[in-house]
C-alpha cells in the first residue's frame, strides 16, 4: 500500500486481548539494557544495520482479532454529538512567538504535538503538522497556531515516530532539504528518499548535539506503523533537549503509561518542562496502552521529575472518542489533587506560548 492509502496512527492495543503472560513478558523484554554508544555524529550514516523489527521494544501486545471484533462492534471511535458540542470553545489565542535570544528557552503550542521550541538559540519544530487534513481523520478542529510564515528560520526537527499525525509529509516539503532533521532508528531512509540531507537517527539513549544543544532520544510506550507491512519496522520515542545552561525541555512525543518515566528522569534530572500529551484516550480499553489519559500524564509529570507540564495531542485532531474538553478538565482537576502549583500547569491554547524563567 503506498504512503498515500495508508491510514494516520491506526487504533493502537488493548488491555484484555492478550494474556497477563504475555503482556508482562513484553514489558519485562522492553525493559532490558538497550545498546548505546552515548553520543553520535551528526548526519551519521549507520554502519550497521537496524533489526528488521522493534517489535521487542514494545511493553504491551499489538491488538487481536478479537479487540478488532469489538472495536468494529462498538463503533466508539468518535465523540457523540454532546461530545463534539463544545469544539468551538478549544482555547486558540494565536499570538506573536516572543523575543529570544540564546539563553531564553520558550515554547509554543502550534496544536496536537506540534511545538516551535526556542532553545539554546535554535528554533526546533516537534512532530510538525501543518496540514489542514491528515489522511484517516476528520480535518483538525482548530486551526495551526502559528502560521507558517511567522516562523523563524528553522535550525532543527524532531520526530517522534512514524504515524501520520506526527510524521507529516506535505509539512516537511516546506523545508530547506538541508533542515537537520532527528529522527527515530529506521526513520532517516524516509527522510532521505525526500532529499533531506541532514538526517540524524538514534537508537532510544543516544544523543548528539548541534550548536551546543543536546538532542537525546528516549523511549516511549507506544509503536510505529504507516502501511500494511512495516509494523515496528521503525522506532518510536521522546526527546530530551538541553542548552548550555542545563535547561532541559523533554517532548514525550506519542506515549502511554508505564516504566519508561521514571528512567528517563533518572538519566535527565533536573527536567524544567514535560510537554506530555493528554488526549486520544478513550475507549480507554482499547488506548491505554499507548495513550496517557490526563490523570496519568500528571503522574507521568512527576515521574519523570519534570517542574512544569504543558499539555498536548488533544483539541486539533478528533482521533477518539472522549468529548472534546475533556482532556483540559481533568488535566486541571488532576493537577490540582496532585497539590502541584498552578503556574506550573503550562495548559496553554492553541497558538500561545510561554518562556521559561
Amino acid at each position: 500500500m503506498t504512503e498515500q492509502t495508508e491510514l494516520t496512527d491506526p487504533p493502537e492495543r488493548s488491555a484484555g486481548r492478550a494474556s497477563q503472560g504475555r503482556v508482562s513478558d513484553l514489558a519485562e523484554r522492553s525493559r532490558q539494557p538497550v545498546r548505546s554508544s552515548g553520543t553520535r555524529p551528526l548526519c551519521e550514516l549507520r554502519t550497521t544495520s537496524w533489526p528488521r523489527t522493534f517489535a521487542d521494544r514494545l511493553t504491551a501486545p499489538l491488538p487481536g482479532v478479537r479487540a478488532l471484533a469489538r472495536l468494529a462492534r462498538e463503533g466508539a471511535m468518535r465523540p457523540g454529538r454532546e461530545g463534539l458540542r463544545d469544539i468551538a470553545r478549544l482555547p486558540f489565542e494565536p499570538g506573536p512567538l516572543p523575543a529570544v535570544d540564546a539563553s531564553t528557552v520558550a515554547v509554543t503550542w502550534a496544536g496536537h504535538a506540534s511545538w516551535v521550541v526556542r532553545v539554546g538559540g535554535l528554533t526546533v519544530l516537534t512532530d510538525p503538522v501543518w496540514s489542514r487534513k491528515i489522511l484517516g481523520t476528520p480535518a483538525r478542529v482548530t486551526p495551526v497556531g502559528v502560521r507558517w510564515a511567522d516562523l523563524p528560520p528553522v535550525d532543527a526537527v524532531v520526530i517522534s515516530h512514524n504515524h501520520y499525525d506526527h510524521l507529516d509529509a506535505p509539512t516537511l516539503k516546506r523545508l530547506p532539504r538541508e533542515t537537520p532533521l532527528f529522527v527515530p532508528a529506521g526513520v532517516a531512509r524516509w527522510c532521505r528518499r525526500r532529499g533531506f540531507t541532514h538526517v540524524t537517527e538514534l537508537d532510544w539513549w543516544e544523543g548528539t548535539e548541534l550548536n551546543g544543544v543536546r538532542f537525546d532520544f528516549v523511549p516511549a510506550h507506544h509503536w510505529s506503523k504507516r502501511s500494511l507491512i512495516d509494523t515496528c519496522r521503525t522506532l518510536w520515542g521522546g526527546w530530551v533537549l538541553t542548552d548550555r545552561h542545563g535547561r532541559r525541555v523533554y517532548f514525550a512525543g506519542d506515549t502511554g503509561y508505564g516504566h519508561w518515566f521514571r528512567e528517563i528522569g533518572d538519566r535527565h534530572p533536573g527536567l524544567d518542562l514535560a510537554l506530555l500529551p493528554i488526549g486520544a484516550y478513550d475507549p480507554r480499553w482499547w488506548l491505554r496502552d499507548v495513550h496517557l489519559d490526563p490523570e496519568e500524564a500528571v503522574r507521568a509529570c512527576t515521574d519523570v521529575g519534570a517542574r512544569r507540564m504543558a499539555p498536548m495531542h488533544w483539541g486539533t485532531f478528533v482521533l477518539s472518542a472522549e468529548p472534546v474538553l475533556e482532556p483540559l478538565t481533568r488535566v486541571r482537576a488532576a493537577w490540582d489533587r496532585a497539590g502541584r502549583p498552578r503556574e506550573e500547569l503550562w495548559d496553554l491554547p492553541v497558538g500561545s506560548s510561554r518562556v521559561l524563567t
